[in-house]
């Protein structure tokens, strides 16, 4: 049976951050988009409502809520801001591996307090030299007695400047490739850690986003996520969590400019009539519901995969490189129907454009997800049995 249906629960999640994002991001978010200025207060009052932290489990205090209930309302944060969002939704990023690798101490620890007092962690993977190749990183974990002994560069790294934990992969044996990298939780007070200037981005601008370097960075065993060597994989099987929250991100953005492209579009008038009842607009327009639509039912079906225990990497990567392309071609055409004004900081539009084109890069770019599709593909898996 198919439902596309949602709960009552769902739905009460859904109006909880369509309520927060109408009343506390989107007052706040040109002014946040001009000056770049971290918008702490907002995260803690999402935090008080029960927006952040999602996924943390039941028996540590969380709510244990699944990927699809984050996407409900994900989509709605993002259309108020998305630079907020992301700042807001980045604990999940870290805490994706944490939840699939962690031990009941590193739980307990690190995890379960994140319920009661405001906290921010950060995921660190990304470095200079090493994006879309994450075997290729650098950053090493060696083992001294009792302790990791941590050092490299991270950079691009979300709510670094202001995270209480990192999640750092590491490799622990420079010579096994991706066998050889480690997961570690790193408290961000631990002496040696160098927190990079905040990067001055095209968009999401009130998004923290910095390089990390850890210098003789010591770092208890207990800390480890996993065994060593798993690290690449809890690294990656996070993605498979995160990716269709990324996609449903894109899907808020560009609902946002389909709206703003609705209203202005009914108000705006030339030749004696609104320029909606123009072929050329309206058929802009019908293709961009058109494309949301599509995109949040790939969003929603990975989600679902995931949430009930079927592997979903296929269907994410497919959500996130839709999605992502879908937002930077919605964003662009709601510039072109504003026209002039569309490209013009006083119009909200030309935000949204510059606010779209992080998602065809971060969490996976939209060429490495053509891999990842392409992969799968070559190795028979067919689109018409998704779930098995």
């Amino acid at each position: 049976m198919i439902d596309f249906s949602i709960t009552d629960e769902q739905k009460a999640l859904r109006d909880l951050a369509k309520d927060f994002a109408k009343n506390e991001m989107i007052p706040k978010a040109e002014h946040h988009d001009h000056t770049g200025e971290y918008p702490k207060e907002i995260l803690k009052k999402a935090f008080d409502v029960g927006l952040m932290n999602m996924h943390i489990p039941v028996e540590y205090g969380g709510s244990g809520l699944g990927v699809l209930d984050e996407l409900i309302a994900s989509e709605e944060l993002f259309y108020g801001c998305s630079g907020m969002a992301t700042a807001i939704l980045a604990n999940n990023l870290a805490l994706a591996p944490v939840l699939l690798g962690a031990d009941d101490y590193v739980m307990k620890k690190f995890v379960q307090p994140m319920t009661e007092t405001f906290t921010l962690a950060a995921y660190a993977v990304t470095e200079p030299g090493a994006g879309s190749d994450v075997a290729g990183i650098r950053t090493t974990a060696k083992r001294v007695g009792d302790e990791y002994i941590i050092n490299g560069s991270k950079m691009w790294i979300t709510n670094a400047g202001h995270a209480d934990w990192f999640f750092v992969l590491a490799k622990t044996d420079p010579n096994a490739g991706h066998k050889g990298m480690t997961g570690f939780i790193v408290d961000a007070k631990t002496p040696g850690i160098i927190i990079g200037k905040k990067e001055k981005n095209m968009g999401q601008r009130c998004s923290d986003t910095r390089g990390v370097t850890f210098e003789d960075v010591k770092v208890p065993k207990e800390n480890m996520i996993g065994k060593e060597g798993e690290g690449f994989k809890i690294a990656m099987g996070a993605f498979d969590k995160t990716r269709p929250a990324v996609a449903i991100g894109a899907v808020g953005v560009a609902r946002s400019a389909l709206d703003h492209s609705i209203r202005y579009a009914n108000t705006r008038n030339a030749f004696g009539k609104p320029i909606s009842v123009n072929q050329g607009v309206s058929f802009m327009i019908a293709e961009m519901a058109r494309d949301i639509e599509a995109g949040r039912l790939l969003c929603w079906q990975s989600a679902w995969l995931i949430d009930n225990g079927f592997r979903n990497t296929y269907q994410a990567s497919i959500a996130k490189v839709f999605c992502a392309d879908m937002a930077m071609r919605v964003t662009t055409d709601a510039v072109q129907i504003f026209g002039g004004y569309g490209f013009n900081e006083e119009y909200p539009v030309e935000k949204l454009m510059r606010d779209a084109k992080i998602f065809q890069i971060y969490e996976g770019t939209s060429q490495i997800q053509r891999v990842i599709i392409s992969k799968f593909l070559n190795d028979g898996v067919g689109i018409e049995t998704p779930n098995a």
